[in-house]
C-alpha cells in the first residue's frame, strides 16, 4: 500500500503533465508549416524564454515538483486508502491539506483553465506560439519531479519541503 500511494501518486501526476504536452505539442510544431514574421520568431523565443523561466524554474522546480515528491513521501508513510485511490489529487495539493494549500492549488487550476480556454480562441501563428512555451515549461516540470524523485532517494539527508498537511507546521 505505501509504494503505490507514492508511486501512483507522482506517476498520475508525471502522467498528467505528458498528457499535456502530448495535447499542445502538434500546435507548438505545427509552426513548421507557417511563415513566420520577426515578430513571431521574437514573440515565441519570448514564450519560451518566459515560461522556461516562470512555469519551469519558478512554478514547478521551486514550488510543485518538491511539494509534490514531499506529498508522495508523507502518503507512503501515512497510507489512507481514500488517499491512495485519489493519490494524484492528494500530490497535487487539492485535498487534506492546508486550507492556504488547497485554495492556491483550486485557485491555479481554475486559472489555468481559464488561460486554455483564452488559448483556444488564438489564430495560429500566436497559439502555436503560446504551446510552444508551455510545452518547454511543462517539460521543466516533469524533469523537476524526476529531478527531486532521484534527490529524495539518493541522499539520506535530503530535507524535502513541507508537505502541507493538516497539523504540519
Amino acid at each position: 500500500m505505501r509504494s503505490l500511494g507514492y508511486t501512483w501518486g507522482v506517476g498520475g501526476v508525471l502522467l498528467l503533465l505528458v498528457f499535456a504536452i502530448y495535447r499542445l505539442a502538434p500546435m507548438a510544431f505545427a509552426l513548421n508549416e507557417i511563415p513566420l514574421t520577426m515578430l513571431h520568431w521574437a514573440a515565441l523565443l519570448f514564450s519560451i524564454c518566459y515560461m522556461a523561466y516562470a512555469e519551469g524554474y519558478k512554478g514547478f522546480h521551486l514550488g510543485f515538483a518538491p511539494r509534490v515528491v514531499s506529498r508522495a513521501s508523507y502518503l507512503s508513510q501515512n497510507p489512507r486508502l481514500a488517499h491512495i485511490i485519489l493519490a494524484p489529487l492528494f500530490c497535487m495539493g487539492y485535498f487534506h491539506t492546508t486550507r492556504k494549500r488547497q485554495l492556491l492549488s483550486i485557485g491555479l487550476t481554475v486559472m489555468i483553465i481559464c488561460f486554455i480556454l483564452i488559448a483556444r480562441q488564438l489564430p495560429q501563428p500566436w497559439r502555436g506560439i503560446l504551446d510552444a512555451g508551455v510545452v518547454v515549461g511543462l517539460g521543466i516540470g516533469i524533469a523537476s519531479i524526476n529531478y527531486f524523485l532521484l534527490v529524495s532517494r539518493l541522499s539520506p539527508t535530503y530535507e524535502q519541503v513541507s508537505a502541507e498537511v493538516p497539523g504540519d507546521d
